[in-house]
């Protein structure tokens, strides 16, 4: 029945890309990238992919290497005669250039959602995006999965009592939200001041964390700081402990070191982007079989609302 489903990965996603397919029930199909000595690289797809359902699966973090693999994979798909292509990105970089926030600058997110289109692919699968609105940038259909659907269920079976939710900033309020309405909880919000980009000038908490345990709950944990700081203020306004939740771990500059350091029970996060080192306080869950689940609705046209958990309340 699926014999015309074939999944790709790019190079820095296999160790996720195999999962996928291996929930799914297939092995991940024949591509090498031949690299030159000049850095050139070239995708080869090393069997026919005439006709079938293709989904490449490659998250676009750093370097933009990985970025323009896909482009090329896409691009070799169609040439190929792919009957359909799907760029299956678990984390979808450049996100955060998401609108002219000074002038002169790129929106980077929209141009990379051009990119994609003029490749070759007739859809995207992703998950949590750093704004939703995003998916109006492209022209095609964007399937945007949710990591609550991963999370909901960890967080249940913690059992934790006095529980209440946190923003660790205004832009997170809506994901917090809809999380604390499935628990039927409150929640908080941690609202920031920046001097800069990766660098906090002053925090406030709204709303009244005493005496409870808090979960933070945010797509991106970059450096850390955001989610640090805003542990320890919690702490400071009588929290009992405080844990994170944070779908794309990419941990850049001193994160781990900050992660370490911080009043944090633990750092929870999804295998969309793999981990430079291991370390006690973060544990990483699989979307894998998120993934092979939307793959598989798409490939046989069926809806893949039943994914999204906190539609479906207590």
């Amino acid at each position: 029945m699926h014999s015309s489903v074939k999944i790709f990965s790019g190079t820095h996603s296999v160790y996720l890309a195999e999962q996928i397919a291996k929930s799914f029930g297939k092995k991940l199909g024949n591509l090498t990238i031949q690299k030159f000595s000049d850095g050139e690289f070239q995708p080869v797809f090393q069997e026919s992919i005439r006709g079938d359902y293709v989904f490449l699966v490659q998250s676009t973090f750093s370097p933009a290497d990985n970025l323009m693999e896909l482009l090329m994979m896409i691009d070799g798909a169609r040439r190929a005669s792919a009957g359909y292509i799907t760029a299956v990105i678990p984390y979808f970089g450049y996100a955060r250039q998401d609108r002219k926030d000074k002038p002169r600058v790129s929106i980077a997110s929209k141009l990379v959602a051009n990119l994609l289109h003029t490749a070759g692919a007739n859809r995207v699968m992703t998950m949590d995006l750093h704004a939703p609105q995003i998916q109006g940038f492209f022209d095609i259909p964007v399937d945007h999965l949710d990591s609550s659907a991963i999370f909901i269920p960890y967080i249940e079976n913690l059992k934790i009592e006095n529980l209440i939710f946190a923003a660790p900033d205004v832009g997170s309020t809506n994901r917090v939200r809809e999380v604390a309405k499935y628990f039927e909880v409150d929640m908080v919000i941690c609202d920031k001041q920046r001097k800069r980009a990766n660098e906090i000038a002053s925090m406030t908490v709204i709303g009244d964390v005493k005496g409870k345990n808090v979960v933070l709950i945010d797509d991106i944990c970059d450096t850390a700081g955001t989610l640090s700081k805003s542990a320890s203020i919690l702490m400071e306004k009588g929290a009992l402990s405080v844990r994170a939740f944070c779908t794309h771990p990419v941990l850049s500059g001193n994160a781990y070191e900050n992660i370490e350091n911080s009043v944090l029970v633990e750092l929870v996060v999804c295998d969309t982007i793999p981990l430079k080192k291991q370390t006690p306080k973060i544990k990483v869950l699989s979307t894998a079989e998120l993934f092979a689940i939307a793959i598989r609705n798409t490939f046989e046209n069926k809806s893949i609302s039943s994914l999204f958990i906190h539609s479906n309340r207590k």
